[in-house]
């Protein structure tokens, strides 16, 4: 096309640039197996929480797990699992930091001198980036890598929908009326790039009142089940606003989290996941 942009993002054609094969290869002393993409519409929905618990809860099945950070802007991963230490080279490639119950972690935190400083890349920058940890980090064997990824449907998500062999995303959302509109986009990029949809988490679902007992909806009563008929979604679970859960991630102990909700989560995620095969 004499006037393509080159951005397939705000295409809809299905041309010769859109079929092309643009997956990066992965490091030659790693083998991963399964890749899950962790998305949300916007913002401030907890996906970054999300990720971490599904980690967490599938290394706890036994599994061999990993985190790719790839939200470069807004890396939160390594603060959630207590890593302070920054990753190092070897002639294989970059070493991820590994948590204590083993979970692998790649963030751009881990390779900036301080992790307040702020990272003023431009897309293709950020998008490069994200492709350098697929190819150049020494993953090993991982049965399951969530890819944290940032919010919307900009050139990072768009690299990882084309650079990464996805296996699904997970679409996190929240209780607010806006929640249909925000799904949609992220529903509509994963059936333009082709990827299925494992299903969608409900954060900040519900608290309850630690006086009364009490079950409140901050953000009024969930259309979920409206939103996952209308778009063919499996719900794999609703998720509470939980102050321990937030002082957990916050303190860097996500791997002591007992949460019942993220555990029945990523339990159905297995076994969708698992008819994949």
């Amino acid at each position: 096309m004499s006037d393509c942009t080159h951005d397939c993002s705000s295409c809809n054609e299905n041309c010769a640039s859109r079929e092309a094969d643009f997956t990066e290869k992965l490091n030659a002393y790693s083998h991963v197996k399964k890749v899950i993409g962790i998305v949300s519409g916007k913002g401030g929905v907890g996906k970054s929480m999300v990720t971490s618990l599904l980690a967490v809860m599938f290394n706890r099945k036994g599994y061999d797990t990993a985190v790719l950070d790839a939200d470069i802007t807004g890396p939160s991963i390594p603060k959630a699992f207590g890593i302070t230490e920054k990753a190092y080279g070897s002639e294989q490639g970059i070493l991820p930091a590994v948590t204590s119950s083993g979970i692998k972690l790649m963030s751009v935190n881990l390779l900036l001198e301080n992790d307040t400083d702020p990272v003023i890349w431009r897309g293709p920058v950020l998008a490069g980036t994200v492709k350098q940890f697929w190819s150049d980090v020494v993953w090993g064997e991982v049965d399951y890598m969530f890819v944290d990824m940032p919010p919307g449907t900009g050139d990072v998500p768009l690299t990882i929908f084309q650079s990464l062999p996805l296996d699904g995303i997970i679409i996190v959302t929240s209780p607010q009326d806006l929640v249909s509109m925000i799904v949609q986009k992220a529903v509509k990029m994963a059936q333009m790039m082709n990827v299925p949809i494992l299903g969608i988490i409900e954060n900040m679902s519900s608290f309850v009142c630690p006086d009364c007992g009490k079950v409140h909806y901050p953000f009024g009563t969930s259309r979920l089940e409206h939103v996952a008929e209308e778009y063919s979604l499996d719900i794999l679970g609703r998720l509470p606003i939980d102050p321990a859960l937030a002082a957990a991630c916050d303190n860097g102990k996500a791997e002591s989290i007992l949460q019942a909700d993220a555990e029945n989560a990523a339990g159905k995620l297995e076994s969708l996941i698992g008819k994949l095969v």
